[in-house]
């Protein structure tokens, strides 16, 4: 890791007018590398210090990587260290906003080539590939690389590790290579899969840990003025759906509960059936019209998990907003199209499927909703990464989040600077929620359809505004959607800098409590309401008890065991305890209650 340049320290070559402020006012445009911020001139120091034959640089998404890297090709090309440049990009879409990006600054690439060209058109410098192409020609992609001096441009270099037969793909092809440059806004996987070109040290533990040359991580970002600060719009809400088995479940989002609950309450709050995303829907599109206030081109991103339900997402917004939504499907030829042009308008919102949660530039992006099954760390930061890209200093970012554990802990580690581990530490062997879930359900849907056995099915779902988390805080309290409470924190000014968002976080919290106490004195003189159901059990504790209650009742009537806990199934519905959620395991144990109070 670098230390920081001194004060008033230049690089050579360059004019005290080429460096910029941390951040603004007068920061480089995407993709233009005559200007560069503090840490970019601090990195570019260091790889011109140093030039070594492969560089790791991470920076969190937004902090300009791509002008970063341009800046390095044009340094070695004035030098006459390199001829020809390759960029590998994980997209097409990413290939041509290269492109793009490296004809501002005098160097040309041609984004369209293809394998079957065999060898690139003496007019360009250099190319822009796919790790995807590259894998399927590694041989060709060598001889281009050994045909000049060539510096290698690896955009988001994890993608290196995505498959074995990927990695050793791009070993074979650039192996040879002059220079390497890889780049990463995660420098991290879910996997131990080794990323071609990434040094690995042990730590303390024998843990070996991916070594990065120059990070430069959200927290510190952040305190430049680099990116937004994002406010965590979390929702909760009431699930009940059918098991594969013809169960009837029913659970809360961000209660205390298995995995396979929580990922099927989860499931049931996104489908577009439900009342879930049309009330999270409402509520971000509401949001959205706080935002545009102050800045008028802001826009919103949906992300979905397929595509049927972003075709659902989408209807459900245009009879929201009343404007047509873009939908972006990854497979379909216009999507790229689709996205650069909701990049340079002034419309509302855009529905996709996972291709834009990675590296696709659209500044404007202010308001997300995050309504996708996957949770890896890795995807997640990615797509939050969609809305921290700041253009001026005060513009916040809003990402409206179901309330489910795993992502609240990521909400929670957003400024957390990560490696990537070739080796399991304890503790690791449970990876938490992914998108393995939702492959496996759908597998298992399909081979119960064939049996002939019921599908699992969405019932019901409801919303509740839960808090808004922000710089690893809560506030707010539970209220109904379209409330005062809720539009406390939805209607927030989108333009404050981050210690003035925390500030009026603190004073809408305050107003709350005060609302929550007169709420109280205008209810002493009326009768007490019956105590609400115990949800705050955890489920071990909820078991022990129904067990207790369970000995106690059979011993009274003479039955067993197994057939008191089949009584309790039959009149109180669900699975067997091991399955049933906390609200069904107290429905339960207040029947037995009744019956041992009546005896």
């Amino acid at each position: 890791m670098s230390t920081a340049t001194p004060s008033g320290s230049h690089l050579p070559g360059t004019s005290a007018a080429e460096h910029l402020s941390p951040s603004f006012p007068a920061r480089a445009p995407w993709g233009t590398a005559s200007k560069l911020r503090a840490w970019q001139a601090e990195a570019l120091e260091q790889y011109l210090d140093e030039l070594p034959r492969d560089f790791l640089a991470a920076a969190t998404p937004g902090a300009g990587k791509t002008t970063f890297a341009l800046r390095i090709a044009a340094e070695l090309r004035a030098r006459r260290i390199i001829d020809r440049i390759t960029v590998v990009a994980p997209t097409d879409h990413l290939k041509r906003q290269w492109a793009d990006a490296a004809a501002r600054v005098g160097i040309r690439l041609d984004p369209g080539f293809r394998n079957a060209h065999g060898r690139t058109a003496r007019h360009y410098h250099g190319v822009a590939v796919t790790y995807a192409q590259v894998a399927i020609r590694p041989a060709l992609h060598r001889e281009l690389t050994l045909s000049g001096r060539t510096l290698v441009i690896l955009d988001e270099v994890h993608h290196g590790g995505d498959t074995l037969s990927w990695g050793d793909a791009i070993r074979e092809a650039f192996e040879p290579a002059e220079k390497r440059l890889s780049l990463t806004g995660t420098p991290f996987r879910s996997d131990t899969a080794p990323i071609p070109f990434v040094q690995y040290e042990p730590d303390a533990k024998g843990v070996r840990l991916s070594r990065t040359d120059y990070n430069y991580g959200y927290g510190r970002a952040l305190a430049d003025g680099v990116v937004r600060p994002v406010l965590f719009m979390v929702y909760a809400g009431h699930m009940r759906w059918r098991t594969k088995a013809g169960d009837e479940m029913e659970a809360k989002l961000g209660e205390d509960n298995t995995k396979d609950v929580t990922s099927s309450a989860w499931r049931t709050a996104l489908e577009p059936t439900g009342e879930w995303i049309p009330a999270v829907l409402r509520a971000a599109d509401r949001r959205l019209t706080e935002v545009r206030q102050a800045i008028p081109d802001a826009g919103g991103l949906v992300i979905a998990t397929d595509q049927t339900v972003a075709r659902a997402y989408a209807e459900i917004l245009q009879s929201i907003c009343g404007e047509r939504v873009t939908v972006v499907l990854s497979d379909e030829k216009e999507a790229s199209a689709r996205i650069e042009e909701f990049s340079e308008g002034t419309s509302r919102w855009m529905v996709a499927v996972r291709m834009v949660s990675e590296g696709v530039d659209v500044p404007r992006l202010a308001v997300g909703v995050y309504a996708t099954s996957s949770a890896t760390p890795l995807f997640f930061a990615q797509a939050i990464g969609r809305f921290v890209r700041a253009r001026r200093r005060g513009e916040t970012a809003s990402v409206f989040l179901p309330n489910v554990p795993v992502l609240m802990a990521l909400a929670g580690e957003l400024e957390r600077e990560r490696d990537h581990a070739l080796d399991r530490r304890d503790g690791d062997d449970d990876p938490g929620l992914d998108d393995g879930l939702l492959e496996a359900a759908n597998r298992e849907e399909r081979a119960s359809d064939e049996a002939g056995e019921f599908t699992w099915q969405a019932i019901a779902s409801d919303a509740t505004f839960d808090r808004v988390v922000f710089d690893g805080t809560d506030f707010g309290t539970f209220a109904e959607p379209g409330s005062d409470e809720e539009f406390d924190f939805i209607g927030i000014p989108g333009l404050l800098e981050p210690e003035q968002v925390a500030e009026l976080l603190r004073h809408r919290q305050a107003r709350q409590a005060r609302r929550a106490g007169d709420r109280r004195k205008h209810a002493v003189d009326e009768p007490a309401a019956a105590e609400p159901v115990a949800l705050y059990r955890t489920l071990k504790e909820q078991r022990s008890l129904l067990n207790s209650l369970v000995g106690l009742y059979a011993r009274q009537m003479g039955l067993p065991h197994s057939q008191v806990h089949a009584e309790l199934r039959r009149v109180c519905g669900g699975p067997e305890v091991a399955h049933a959620t906390v609200t069904q395991l107290q429905a339960r144990i207040d029947l037995l209650r009744r019956r041992l109070g009546g005896r």
